[in-house]
C-alpha cells in the first residue's frame, strides 16, 4: 500500500485533496472501489468520474478540477498509471540455482537461476541473475545479458545474443532457420544454410510463440527496447530499430529494415527487402508492399462493412479502369 503523497516523492505530479490517503492497487474508473487508485487518460471517458468510486485518480493537467476526489495530477496519466503499477506489482523474485532436473555443460554464475527441464548447451554464457524457465532450450554459443527471463519453453538457437533485462515469454522461438531456398528448373528446391544469427539488444519484450529467423549471412538484428507482442512472425536478416513496438500477428518479411521508434498495429504484413525510415505508424490490417520513407501514419485496409454492401462496391471496383477511360474521353472532347 502507499499514500498519495508517497507516489508523488516517488514518481512525481501533484496531489490535490488528502495526500495521507493510501491505496493498494490501480482499477478502471467502472471497476475501482475503496481503496483503489483510478485513472483517467483518454478525455473522452471524463464522464464515467462521476460515478467512479475509487479512494484517488490519477488525471491530466486539463482535467484536474472534473473531480472532488483525491488525486494527482500528471502531465501523462497513462504513462503514471503504468509506473504506479510497476510498484503494486514488482517482479517475482527468483531462488538462485539450477534444477536437480536440469542439464547445464558450463557452469553458469551463482546468481543464476535454471528451472526444471531446462538444456544449455556448451559454450552458453549467462549473464548474473538470468532466469532460465522450465523446459527452455540454450543452444551452444548463446550469450544472454545480466538481467534477462526466459519464461517456460523458449527455445534459442546456437550462437544468438540477448542483451540485459530483456523478457522473453513463453514458446518463443529465436534463431530458427530462415526462409531460404533455391528452385532448380525440375521444381525441386535447393536449402540454402542460414549462417547468421539473430543478436537482440537490451530491455526488449518478446511476445509468447513469436518467432524471429536467424539470418541468412548477416544477422537479423532487434534494437534496444523493442516490444513485440505474440505471435509474431520475423524473417531472416530483418533489422529493427530501438523502442519500435509490433502488435500482435504480424508477419515481417526477410531483410526489412525498420527504424526506431515506429509503431506496427495488429495483423499487418510487411513484404521483403524494404525499408521504413524512424517514426513510422502502420495502421493495423495494412500489407505494405513499398518502402516508407518518410515518418507518419500510413494504413492501407478497408472498415467492415455488411457483406452485401461489400459485394456491390467491389462490383464498382472492378470496373474503375472502364470508368476512367470514359472520364478520359470526354475530357478529351471537351476541351476540343
Amino acid at each position: 500500500m502507499f499514500r498519495l503523497d508517497e507516489l508523488v516523492e516517488r514518481l512525481g505530479g501533484e496531489v490535490i485533496g488528502d495526500g495521507a490517503i493510501t491505496v493498494r492497487r490501480v482499477a478502471t474508473l467502472e471497476q475501482a472501489g475503496d481503496g483503489d487508485l483510478a485513472f483517467l487518460a483518454n478525455p473522452k471517458y471524463q464522464a464515467r468520474l462521476r460515478d467512479c468510486r475509487a479512494s484517488a485518480i490519477i488525471v491530466g493537467l486539463g482535467a484536474r478540477n472534473l473531480t472532488d476526489r483525491p488525486r494527482i495530477v500528471t502531465g501523462d496519466p497513462y504513462v503514471y498509471f503504468a509506473r504506479v503499477a510497476q510498484l503494486f506489482n514488482p517482479p517475482q523474485v527468483f531462488a538462485p540455482g539450477v534444477d536437480a532436473s536440469a542439464s547445464v555443460v558450463d557452469p553458469a554464475p551463482p546468481s543464476v537461476t535454471i528451472a526444471a527441464g531446462a538444456s544449455v548447451e556448451a559454450g552458453a554464457q549467462l549473464g548474473e541473475h538470468v532466469v532460465i524457465g522450465p523446459g527452455c532450450r540454450i543452444g551452444r554459443g548463446v550469450r544472454i545479458g545480466a538481467g534477462t527471463r526466459l519464461h517456460a519453453n523458449v527455445t534459442i538457437y546456437h550462437d544468438c545474443e540477448i542483451g540485459r533485462d530483456c523478457i522473453v515469454h513463453s514458446g518463443a522461438v529465436i534463431g530458427a532457420d530462415g526462409f531460404g531456398f533455391a528452385r532448380e528448373r525440375d521444381g525441386n528446391w535447393v536449402k540454402i544454410p542460414q549462417t547468421g544469427r539473430v543478436v537482440i539488444g537490451d530491455e526488449v519484450e518478446i511476445g509468447a510463440n513469436t518467432t524471429i529467423d536467424r539470418g541468412a549471412l548477416d544477422d537479423t538484428v532487434i534494437g534496444d527496447g523493442v516490444k513485440l507482442d505474440n505471435q509474431i512472425q520475423i524473417g531472416h536478416n530483418v533489422r529493427i530499430g530501438a523502442r519500435t513496438a509490433i502488435a500482435g500477428c504480424v508477419g515481417i518479411a526477410g531483410s526489412t529494415t525498420i527504424g526506431a521508434r515506429c509503431m506496427i498495429g495488429g495483423q499487418a504484413g510487411v513484404i521483403g527487402h524494404l525499408e521504413i525510415v524512424d517514426d513510422v505508424v502502420v495502421s493495423a490490417g495494412t500489407l505494405v508492399t513499398k518502402s516508407i520513407r518518410k515518418s507518419g501514419v500510413y494504413t492501407a485496409n478497408l472498415p467492415v462493412q455488411p457483406h452485401a454492401d461489400w459485394v456491390k462496391n467491389f462490383a464498382h471496383l472492378r470496373h474503375l479502369d472502364a470508368l476512367a477511360d470514359r472520364i478520359r474521353a470526354l475530357e478529351e472532347r471537351t476541351s476540343q
